[in-house]
């Protein structure tokens, strides 16, 4: 019997942590599609996935229509003295022949300027040798993994906001329960005082006091309150929803803190963070180009094929149509020194780059461990605070059987009532502080599945 009640409470504990935990998780997902950062993070990844497209049709044959058309007048001519060259000629075979066969011809002028000319052609061209090519892909490539490891670097931060935020709506919320249960102790206070005056055993000015004490906790009900209007608005702004959308308050804390409990005695090292990663790549992608640029003494050879035709007065036949065929060779000589600064310049870029990753990896490291260090040290006040509320609420107890005994007065009755509700509000807030701190150590070692 004692062995399946232990097993109930095991089987319950264990469904109240993974209904929280779904809770969560439910609202993580809708951050992932809705957040507008992450969105805007999507859109250049997928600008990065398009360049690299544009990259890979670089080596694909390109084909262009280019037309022209001109007419001028005037200017040079070239004279061609036909008749003077072939008359003679023409006239000797008339005689010779008995017949007008060979006709007489004019002297011809011929102008340098074309009139009514049109030339129209298909274009082909593709690169055969083109190193830079080559490395402009490798580094398309090595940029879309970079921006896929920001967008996973703003999901973890986004990850980590809305738990966050979410805690702090349900710290909210229970000060606010907290607050008016406070009230109603001061309302209780009040009524005693009022009952013990109607009697003749009390005092004005505790009944005063009491009026006071109302006031005073029923402002901290509206403070509180708004609070959590403030709270609610900035949950659903991270999940792009409107201000006033309901949130889930269903989510057992207790399987939270069960959680930090087993994780402050074994916190891992930070391992598998996206931003070294990224920075990694960022490495990678300047020896790419570093590689490019000691590739400039690469001659570049490309072919192109023409197909089209050129004529005066519009005429599209046989005569007028033609093809052409070429390869372009560029063989760099001089530059000016240019190529050699640019590869000085790539080696500095590597440099910096891999001073910059050594850098970051020494900072987050440093990160991870100050919040595992504050995770210990919030369970810890946690754990204190517990400790005060629970002298607090014994403290609170007695002095509201002594007052009524006429053992206490009425200021110890104040006093121990704002230590209780005071203590009350602490667990509350150190309890979320615990989870709150336990979400930045997720994000610092990098421990929740993103996926």
């Amino acid at each position: 019997m004692k062995l399946s009640f232990k097993l109930s409470i095991c089987f319950f504990a264990f469904a109240s942590c993974a209904h929280a935990q779904q809770i969560i998780d439910g609202y993580i997902a809708e951050g992932f599609k809705n957040n507008i950062v992450l969105q805007q993070k999507r859109i250049s990844l997928e600008k990065a996935q398009y360049a690299l497209k544009t990259a890979k049709s670089l080596f694909l044959p390109t084909v262009a229509f280019s037309g022209a058309w001109s007419t001028a007048d005037g200017g040079r001519n070239i004279p061609l003295p036909l008749g003077d060259l072939l008359n003679p000629v023409y006239s000797t075979l008339n005689q010779l022949t008995a017949t007008n066969k060979f006709p007489l011809m004019e002297n011809q002028s011929i102008n340098f300027l074309p009139k009514n000319y049109y030339d129209a052609k298909v274009r082909t061209t593709v690169p055969i040798v083109n190193s830079d090519l080559v490395y402009n892909k490798r580094i398309s490539e090595q940029q879309v993994v970079l921006q896929e490891f920001e967008v996973q670097i703003y999901k973890r931060d986004l990850v980590k906001d809305i738990k966050t935020a979410y805690y702090n709506y349900l710290n909210a919320l229970q000060a606010v329960e907290i607050y008016k249960s406070g009230f109603q102790l001061a309302n209780e206070g009040l009524r005693v005082n009022e009952k013990l005056l109607d009697g003749g055993k009390g005092l004005p000015a505790y009944v005063l006091r009491s009026r006071s004490e109302v006031e005073n906790v029923n402002a901290q009900v509206v403070t509180a309150e708004q609070q959590v209007i403030n709270a609610r608005m900035y949950f659903n702004f991270l999940l792009n929803r409107s201000a006033d959308e309901k949130i889930d308050v269903d989510f057992d804390n207790k399987s939270g803190l069960a959680e930090v409990e087993g994780l402050v005695a074994n916190l891992s090292p930070a391992v598998n963070r996206e931003e070294l990663k990224a920075l990694d790549q960022v490495v990678t992608i300047n020896k790419t180009a570093l590689k490019m640029n000691k590739q400039f003494a690469v001659p570049k050879l490309g072919a192109f094929v023409d197909l089209g035709s050129q004529s005066e007065g519009f005429k599209f036949n046989d005569n007028t149509r033609y093809y052409m065929l070429g390869l372009q060779l560029d063989i760099p000589i001089f530059t000016g020194n240019r190529n050699n600064i640019k590869i000085k310049q790539s080696n500095l870029d590597i440099k910096n780059a891999e001073l910059n990753s050594n850098l970051v990896a020494q900072q987050l490291n440093l990160t991870a461990k100050t919040a595992q260090n504050n995770l210990r040290a919030t369970y810890q006040t946690y754990q204190s605070s517990l400790k005060q509320f629970e002298a607090a609420s014994s403290y609170q107890r007695l002095i509201e059987k002594g007052y009524k005994a006429g053992t206490n007065t009425f200021i110890e009755t104040i006093d121990a009532r704002n230590q209780y509700t005071a203590a009350q509000l602490l667990v509350n807030i150190n309890r979320y502080k615990v989870l709150s701190a336990l979400a930045d150590v997720e994000r610092e070692t990098a421990s929740y599945s993103i996926n």
